[in-house]
């Protein structure tokens, strides 16, 4: 093992990201909705206790304040490690694909003009793809037609004798 990986800042890097991903999920399960709405309910019952005093409506508003201020962060550092996950799986997949272009695997550290000009380049593909599925519609289509128009201008074929026979 490298000396890194007992370095202090890594240390602290792992047991944040750790505890990002548990409050992550714990805040994103149905219990915790229903908790944070139990908690508003009791303030709001509790008001004429307190004959909604100041300090009753700062303990909410100061309650709620820092609940969002720490959960942006622990929010953020999931979906980056989320959006970095998803990257590599991409990016593998890209790497798999016989004729993907490589250069796929790394667009997130292209400029937004760069990604622009990919996103209209993929535009252009997409309009011909679609055009292209509409010609091949329409000649499904005019084939059908024809081989209806055909069969009913044919007299209908009568069996053969041999076949009556069986």
């Amino acid at each position: 093992m490298s000396r890194d990986s007992h370095s202090p800042i890594k240390t602290v890097r792992d047991r944040f990201g750790n505890i990002a991903q548990v409050v992550s999920r714990a805040a994103g399960h149905p219990a915790a909705f229903v908790v944070a709405v139990l908690v508003v309910v009791i303030w709001a019952i509790s008001g004429p206790l307190f004959d909604y005093s100041d300090t009753w409506q700062l303990v909410i508003n100061t309650g709620t304040t820092i609940v969002t201020f720490l959960m942006v962060f622990l929010i953020q550092n999931t979906q980056n490690r989320d959006t970095l996950a998803l990257h590599l799986k991409l990016s593998e997949l890209v790497f798999a694909v016989k004729d993907a272009e490589d250069r796929f695997a790394d667009l997130e550290n292209l400029t937004d003009e760069e990604l622009e000009e990919i996103h209209r380049q993929f535009c252009e593909r997409a309009d011909h793809a679609h055009s292209a599925i509409e010609q091949r519609q329409r000649a499904a289509r005019s084939a059908a037609h024809q081989a209806k128009t055909v069969s009913k201008r044919s007299p209908p074929r009568r069996a053969s004798p041999s076949s009556r026979a069986k």
